[in-house]
């Protein structure tokens, strides 16, 4: 199984994008993992139905029908690092080919998107910019490798 993070950032900064290309090295190192920012057309910030569809149209076009797709999102279940490994777990022993982790745009996602996640999950009641919101899923993600393996990273 591979996994893929999907993200709509449009801000790019040194310290996100080392944290990135640590977290990828550490959680490939358990399976096949890759990080995607998707691009979506520019729009007016005050046209936020407009992107917020756009962005999640963008997104479905992505993902592919046997798909596992998570998505983190403020409205989404609130879990634990333990409760959260669980679910990974279960999603390595599904019969999918990819798990997909999405990151929505700066307005969110569209109803589609959240009809099509499997699992909705809540990094934060908190909002967050993009860019902390990728560095805290790629901790998470690989928090939850490392439950799952016993590998001594979380203290309980």
């Amino acid at each position: 199984m591979k996994f893929v993070l999907y993200n709509l950032a449009t801000a790019k900064e040194a310290w996100s994008d080392e944290v990135s290309g640590l977290y990828k090295k550490k959680i490939s190192f358990f399976v096949p993992f890759d990080i995607q920012s998707l691009k979506a057309k520019k729009s007016a910030r005050e046209d936020a139905d407009f992107k917020r569809n756009e962005e999640s149209e963008l997104i479905l076009k992505n993902i592919n029908s046997d798909d596992y797709v998570v998505l983190f999102d403020e409205r989404g279940s609130v879990l634990d690092s333990i409760q959260f490994s669980k679910k990974v777990e279960n999603i390595l022993g599904s019969s999918k080919k990819r798990a997909i982790f999405i990151i929505g745009g700066a307005f969110g996602v569209n109803e589609d998107v959240r009809k099509r996640a499997d699992l909705k999950v809540a990094l934060s009641p908190m909002v967050m910019n993009h860019l902390m919101a990728q560095a805290m899923s790629l901790e998470q993600i690989y928090r939850a490798f490392t439950i799952i393996k016993k590998i001594p990273y979380h203290n309980i």
